[in-house]
């Protein structure tokens, strides 16, 4: 038996293809750890390569206890989204990814800090690299190597 659940709406599931094209085009996500207690949801800022997601963190906050406790971690992203009034309904593209969470640090977050600023300040890069260089020590990467994908879209 699979520790993932299939899609209830399976009508509305979209290839794994349509699933990566969706986590590497949308701007943010929701990281959602566990601390024993109560599920923790954060948004975040990310990239997509190779089947990793790479998110940058302090070392030390609510979602850092929570993964050095529990690696589990659930992703989740909107790519697109409209409201559809007089329909009642909504058409979407989602994405949820099921993965374990590993810390990289020191010389392990530059490369992936430098893909951060290639998506988000492409043209910062420079001055990237001074801001990378002053934050390595109290800097993370979390590395979501991912077990599972499933999308949904209703166009």
């Amino acid at each position: 038996m699979s520790d993932f659940r299939e899609l209830r709406r399976k009508d509305r599931a979209i290839d794994s293809s349509w699933a990566i094209s969706i986590l590497k085009k949308a701007d943010f996500g929701i990281l959602c750890t566990h601390d024993g207690s109560y599920p923790y949801g954060v948004p975040v800022n990310y990239f997509y390569e190779d089947g990793v997601i790479y998110i940058h963190s302090a070392k030390e906050g609510h979602k850092i206890d929570n993964i050095k406790a529990n690696n589990k971690v659930c992703f989740v992203v909107v790519g697109s989204c409209q409201v559809i009034p007089h329909e009642f309904s909504t058409k979407y593209e989602s994405v949820v990814v099921f993965g374990k969470a590993e810390l990289l640090q020191d010389k392990d977050v530059i490369e992936p800090l430098r893909k951060i600023v290639q998506k988000y300040s492409s043209r910062y890069a420079e001055q990237a690299e001074k801001v990378i260089e002053q934050y390595l020590k109290a800097t993370y990467i979390i590395k979501i190597n991912i077990e599972h994908i499933q999308g949904k879209a209703r166009n």
